[in-house]
């Protein structure tokens, strides 16, 4: 079903050419500038990985990982959803030192994705993962890296908007501080998403903190989070305004991730005790994995965000439903 949004007169902000310079040049400069603000190295990463190996992102706990099997390997394979557990093992593997980090460009497929304006099938994002010590695993951390990474954002929009002169998309390098508990306090009425939007039109840069267990008041989390790679106490989205669709904008969803004590609550909190006879988990909980801080950075949001476009299509390619396909036709909107 369509949950499509054009905004009242809206025009695309480039041709279709210069779209996709502008997706180049945010792409090339923004993984630089990423590296360089958190001291990461890029790495090579999988698209698919082994069904049983415990690697693969669950997300919510109920998408289905596209699966096929290898006949000539004698393995049954899934397409990943993210790599927020693969980078913690390859960081152990590759022997990164605390302080030292990678990212990779990632790409996924996630089958059970609703999808809209801002939501596809297909992912593409900066997948990144740093080695810390274990007295970095607090808030002062936290917000420290959250900080670097508004920055490194900024910094592309700032380039972006002297090679492209005819864009003006202004984001907000000051960050505001928030706990989902704080808003549910807030505003207890308000749906999660009405939460978001209504916080990020009072301050146009957030992070939200602490996603992924149950709220006071409602006895639900804010939003869904495996229990398996973040620590639910020191985690959170940077979520920016986004002047276009006038509603908060999500495009990095990233904590300092579970020890074994957090990852030994979680699993149990969610019901998901067998997970720990997998391979991955073994490691993680009999100390023998690095502590790290990660997160996903969104390729096409961050290219839909600067560049100004009201729908994730413009700039980046998948397929869509045929509602979506005729009203965006209807308005003049170009999805590649």
């Amino acid at each position: 079903m369509s949950k499509l949004v054009i905004p009242q007169g809206y025009r695309a902000p480039l041709s279709t050419y210069e779209m996709q310079r502008a997706i180049e040049f945010i792409k090339s400069n923004f993984q630089v500038n990423l590296g360089n603000a958190l001291n990461l190295r890029r790495v090579s990463a999988p698209l698919f990985v082994e069904e049983n190996s415990g690697l693969n992102d669950n997300l919510n706990g109920y998408e289905r990982p596209v699966g096929f099997d290898i006949p000539d390997v004698g393995v049954n394979a899934q397409v990943v959803h993210s790599l927020a557990k693969w980078k913690r093992l390859a960081l152990k593997r590759y022997e990164f030192n605390p302080g030292k980090g990678l990212f990779t460009d990632m790409n996924a497929i996630r089958r059970d994705e609703e999808v809209d304006n801002l939501h596809s099938v297909y992912v593409d994002q900066w997948d990144w993962e740093k080695v810390i010590e274990r007295q970095d695993r607090n808030e002062q951390f936290l917000r420290q890296t959250v900080r670097a990474i508004v920055g490194a954002v900024v910094e592309t929009n700032d380039a972006l908007q002297i090679a492209f002169p005819s864009l003006h998309t202004v984001l907000d390098r000051e960050v505001y501080f928030v706990t989902t508990q704080e808003l549910e306090d807030r505003w207890p009425d308000y749906t999660p998403k009405e939460r978001e939007n209504a916080i990020c039109r009072e301050h146009h840069t957030v992070f939200l903190m602490q996603i992924g267990d149950d709220l006071k008041r409602s006895g639900k989390p804010h939003d869904g989070r495996a229990p398996d790679y973040d620590d639910w106490s020191l985690n959170g989205d940077i979520i920016m305004y986004n002047p276009v669709l006038d509603s908060a904008f999500e495009i990095s969803s990233m904590g300092i991730r579970v020890d074994e004590a957090s990852m030994d609550y979680q699993l149990h909190k969610r019901g998901c005790d067998d997970r720990r006879e997998l391979p991955f988990h073994k490691m993680l909980l009999s100390g023998q994995l690095p502590l790290t801080i990660g997160g996903g950075i969104g390729q096409s949001r961050l290219c839909m965000l600067m560049i100004g476009t009201c729908h994730i299509g413009e700039v980046q390619a998948s397929l869509w439903d045929k509602a979506t396909v005729d009203g965006c036709a209807a308005h003049g909107v170009m999805l590649l």
